[in-house]
């Protein structure tokens, strides 16, 4: 394959990514966390990499779409440890603890929490969720990246 076609196939993959984002939150009705779109950002600059990559031919932009990927799989991995319990996710989307709360303070965490938490499974298939997926994917698109520049 030529250096073209894995740029492309990279950016085409972040396009994809998101593209099934959108798809599960305006189709099929599940609300992203916080966590969720954070994984969104660095899709977005990789594809704005792909672009510039693709017209300008600038190796910096292959190096700046490997690492956007990298970060979206990072942060998959991370909300994958999240959902499993692995480890706590930020306080703000997930359940953290109430002790030594007077009641205002409660009544003012209840009423400032996100409709959506981070630590709960949304959707799987095969028994990973969509952040699981996205780590995964997301490695796939790193390697693509890193094909392209090392391609001729």
């Amino acid at each position: 394959m030529t250096k073209r076609q894995y740029i492309l196939l990279a950016t085409l993959g972040s396009v994809a990514l998101l593209a099934g984002a959108f798809a599960f939150q305006y189709l099929g009705g599940l609300a992203p966390c916080k966590l969720c779109l954070w994984q969104r950002y660095p899709h977005a600059l990789a594809i704005f990499a792909g672009v510039l990559a693709l017209a300008l031919r600038r190796q910096v932009f292959l190096l700046l779409g490997a690492g956007a990927a990298l970060a979206t799989s990072g942060l998959g991995l991370f909300h994958t440890g999240v959902e499993k319990g692995w480890w706590e996710g930020p306080s703000t989307c997930t359940s953290g603890p109430i002790g030594g709360l007077t009641s205002q303070d409660l009544m003012d965490q209840i009423l400032s929490a996100p409709l959506v938490r981070c630590d709960e499974i949304a959707w799987e298939f095969l028994t990973l969720s969509m952040a699981s997926w996205n780590a995964i994917l997301s490695l796939l698109l790193v390697a693509l990246w890193v094909m392209a520049l090392r391609a001729r």
